[in-house]
């Protein structure tokens, strides 16, 4: 996904909460905009605790870099093969 695609379903989020807010009708906004109630609730939550951030998909997976060295047995066993 690009940067700019990101961008916009993060756009796309932020005007779910805000027309929930406005309508005072969180089904309605959803059914609205094209989400469910329970991705309401995720977006909702993301958006207090990370703020703007949180509305970014994120990709599943490990976080960080990747561990830099392997075990010596690892690596002679890799060059035999």
């Amino acid at each position: 996904m690009t940067t700019v695609q990101a961008e916009k379903i993060a756009r796309r989020k932020l005007s779910l909460l805000q027309l929930a807010q406005e309508l005072g009708n969180v089904s309605k906004a959803c059914r609205i905009v094209g989400y469910s109630r329970q991705q309401f609730y995720e977006i909702r939550r993301n958006f207090q605790l990370y703020g703007a951030d949180g509305l970014m998909d994120q990709l599943p997976g490990a976080k960080g870099p990747p561990p830099l060295h392997l075990a010596r047995s690892a690596v002679r066993n890799r060059i035999r093969l």
